[in-house]
């Protein structure tokens, strides 16, 4: 449950990865009151939920949009979607999704650890040996699930106001510090979003210095409260001439 009266509009509905919900310590429960969406609904007096999985793509935003009956039930509510996807997208994944995420999958337990272990020693070698290609998610992927989710939420409810934001940075030795693809995909993005009509939030500019500053989670990616205070600021200020705009 998100921090707030659930009842409090306007109500921000959130799709989104672990930048979401992750801090300088790990993960946390969507109702942390210094998780970005929880800043953002409270500088816009209402309340946020968070939709969300750790390595989250705009495929799986998608797949959430059109799979999850809670989803289908918050949209009769919310005020405005947030489209908080497309970093993991750009991640490199020297493995084909379908097999790293069904290291999981792997029995008996000890053969799952040692393949999930060899797995992440390869990790960033093989990322800095193939120039952070492929990614986890091709751009043009990302931008065709951003733009097949967008159509459909205007089916659905053509006034809701909808936004998003450009892939984010990272400093992490996991992924051998290489992040070829962002650039591409930002770009991408911005392009879709002009087009579309969906402001984006340029998450670098916001939070790039916090992060490869050293600021943020040890891990490299994932940001410090400081960092999260910044983001929902940015974001709540990008939310509210919309929600003026559409009466809210």
């Amino acid at each position: 449950m998100p921090v707030g009266d659930r009842g409090a509009s306007p109500r921000i509905l959130v799709f989104a990865d672990s930048l979401s919900f992750h801090g300088p310590d790990g993960a946390h429960a969507a109702d942390e009151p210094d998780l970005w969406p929880n800043v953002t609904a409270r500088a816009l007096g209402g309340s946020a939920d968070l939709v969300g999985g750790i390595g989250w793509t705009a495929r799986d935003a998608w797949w959430s949009l059109t799979g999850d009956p809670r989803v289908w039930a918050d949209l009769h509510h919310a005020d405005v979607v947030v489209l908080a996807v497309g970093s993991m997208d750009t991640l490199p994944s020297p493995l084909p999704t379908y097999l790293r995420t069904g290291l999981r999958y792997l029995r008996p337990a000890g053969l799952r650890r040692t393949a999930r272990g060899a797995y992440l020693r390869a990790q960033p070698r093989l990322a800095v040996a193939l120039r952070g290609r492929p990614a986890v998610l091709p751009t043009k992927l990302t931008v065709h699930y951003l733009r097949t989710a967008v159509d459909a939420l205007r089916v659905l409810r053509p006034e809701l106001p909808i936004v998003g934001w450009l892939p984010s940075v990272h400093r992490a030795a996991s992924y051998g510090y290489v992040h070829t693809v962002r650039h591409r995909t930002a770009a991408a993005m911005t392009e879709w979003g002009s087009s579309a009509g969906v402001p984006l939030l340029d998450l670098p500019t916001v939070v790039g210095s916090h992060v490869l500053g050293g600021h943020g989670n040890p891990d490299g990616m994932h940001w410090g409260w400081d960092g999260h205070r910044a983001v929902g600021a940015a974001m709540a200020e990008l939310i509210t001439p919309l929600l003026t705009r559409d009466g809210t």
